[in-house]
């Protein structure tokens, strides 16, 4: 079996994770095809996993896949790093400016009501699926989505933001394993050593906002144990961002009357 570092090298040894990957790419190829779409979009955060996501729709529709860059008071290097993921994974980009619509949407915002941390957190990513859609859109394509099974078992991800998306391939996958998807492609180690973030704000991480480590995490959902004060705060985030993962509940009028 492969080893890997924690810098994302391969090591010595065979790659299980090829059959993993050879499927991956067939379930993305027939979806595209089921969807009658003509290609697929992704966002690049400069990320791990939206690099996952482009080096499999890379493989899976060479000529028929398109990267977006979507900046909003970002960090400098996650454009970057977005941009080195597109270029290993072969696939063709564009960038959507958001700073300024972020910040007039802010201003109408804060005129209505001055906004809480969460609230304003939120604005980035829904603007960014605004964006990704319109170039769905106009390139008549399906939007792949980059969330892992540890987000979307505990709900970290905005509704109708990053978690607004058609298909979900990683979504069967904890971090650890997205990391060994990640060697198995070719994604630069750079990438895969990268700390976990939404970019949601300066020095925002992953596992500083949900105050888990994506090993504590992994670690509980795949083996059902972990310390008391790690599974009360999961099952408290699970309950809590239920609600994001099934569709909006419709009254069932009396008598079964339509």
């Amino acid at each position: 079996m492969t080893e890997v570092d924690q810098t994302g090298e391969g090591l010595m040894g065979s790659d299980p994770w090829q059959p993993e990957v050879d499927a991956l790419v067939a379930w993305m190829r027939q979806a595209v095809q089921a969807a009658r779409a003509k290609g697929a979009v992704v966002a690049l955060s400069g990320g791990i996993d939206s690099a996952v996501v482009a080096h499999l729709l890379g493989r899976a529709l060479p000529g028929a896949t398109l990267g977006v860059l979507l900046p909003c008071h970002s960090d400098a290097q996650d454009l970057i790093d977005g941009q080195l993921a597109a270029q290993s994974a072969g696939i063709p980009t564009v960038t959507v400016q958001l700073d300024e619509p972020y910040d007039a949407l802010y201003a109408a915002l804060q005129a209505s009501g001055e906004p809480t941390a969460v609230a304003l957190a939120n604005v980035k990513p829904r603007l960014r699926m605004n964006a990704l859609y319109y170039h769905a859109a106009r390139t008549q394509s399906v939007v792949f989505g980059t969330g892992n099974r540890a987000e979307l078992e505990l709900g970290y991800f905005t509704k109708y933001g990053d978690g607004g998306v058609d298909f979900l391939p990683l979504g069967g996958y904890l971090k650890t394993e997205v990391r060994q998807l990640a060697v198995s492609l070719g994604v630069p180690p750079r990438i895969i050593a990268r700390t976990p973030s939404a970019g949601l704000w300066a020095g925002q991480t992953d596992e500083g906002e949900m105050g888990l480590t994506y090993s504590e995490i992994d670690s509980y959902l795949a083996s059902g144990a972990g310390d008391p004060s790690v599974i009360e705060r999961m099952e408290g985030m699970r309950q809590k961002n239920r609600h994001k993962l099934t569709m909006p509940p419709i009254f069932v009028r009396p008598g079964g009357a339509r």
